[in-house]
């Protein structure tokens, strides 16, 4: 069985479609399998695929329903004891990104590394995600962890279920709530570049139907009474979260607070 399933899915993006292919099978280790899930493209991606498709351990190029419902048919066929969600467009950013993540892989229910982002103005942004961080529902309630550079157990679809296909943003997101936050999967952040993510896909450029999708999950999963206290204090938190990371600023409101006191003490 490979250590590895590396699942693209593609509709009508030859170009991004060709890029992501070269970063796979140009890959230095070999213990995993390549699946691609074509939604029936009418440009040239099935003419890519034919051209590397004796590099493919299975491609299919056939309608679907969405993105969620060709990530599901991945899955399906996925026999590695690890996914990873890699699209059209998106690219392993080295050719030992996979070789350094199957390294010494600890017994966990998914590995994390960086995804980088390529912005407008050209520069590169590193975003290590979520995972770098302690882990908790406010992590749930305002972003997620990130998708195209984490390997997921396959057996943990079986466990909570594929992607929700009804969804069409945020359905990693939902899947993610479910497994990390409301089951306690175990989430291992590894600090090694391994993406660099299309920032033109539909999650990034309809933040309206991402804010509408989001707010429908949280509604769904978490009691009503719970999600009124993030809604009213999840502000507070992360403000109270981003003082307790830096030791310097901590010590200056200590300092304050007993140069307060002493005064105080001078009043009187």
């Amino acid at each position: 069985m490979p250590k590895l399933s590396i699942i693209t899915i593609n509709r009508n993006n030859a170009e991004g479609l060709r890029k992501t292919i070269e970063s796979v099978i140009s890959q230095t280790s070999k213990a995993f399998e390549y699946i691609v899930i074509d939604g029936a493209s009418t440009d040239e991606s099935l003419e890519v695929i034919k051209q590397y498709k004796d590099k493919i351990t299975y491609w299919v190029s056939e309608p679907d329903k969405g993105i969620y419902n060709a990530m599901n048919k991945g899955i399906r066929q996925a026999q590695g004891e690890y996914c990873q969600f890699l699209n059209s467009g998106d690219v392993l950013i080295a050719k030992d990104v996979i070789e350094k993540m199957l390294f010494n892989m600890p017994d966990t229910s998914i590995v994390i590394g960086n995804m980088l982002k390529s912005l407008a103005n050209g520069k590169i942004y590193k975003d290590t995600g979520s995972a770098a961080k302690e882990i908790s529902m406010l992590t749930f309630y305002r972003g997620t962890l990130n998708h195209s550079p984490a390997f997921i157990k396959r057996n943990l679809f079986d466990k909570y279920g594929f992607y929700d296909e009804t969804l069409k943003i945020v359905s990693d997101m939902k899947w993610y709530l479910i497994a990390v936050g409301l089951n306690n999967e175990t989430v291992f952040y590894r600090d090694i570049d391994v993406t660099l993510f299309d920032m033109n896909g539909i999650s990034t450029t309809n933040t309206t139907l991402d804010k509408s999708e989001r707010r429908q999950v949280l509604e769904a999963l978490i009691p009503k009474n719970v999600l009124a206290d993030y809604d009213k204090y999840w502000f507070a938190i992360e403000q109270a979260n981003r003082i307790n990371k830096y030791t310097f600023i901590k010590f200056c409101i200590r300092l304050i607070e007993r140069i307060l006191f002493e005064f105080e003490k001078i009043l009187r």
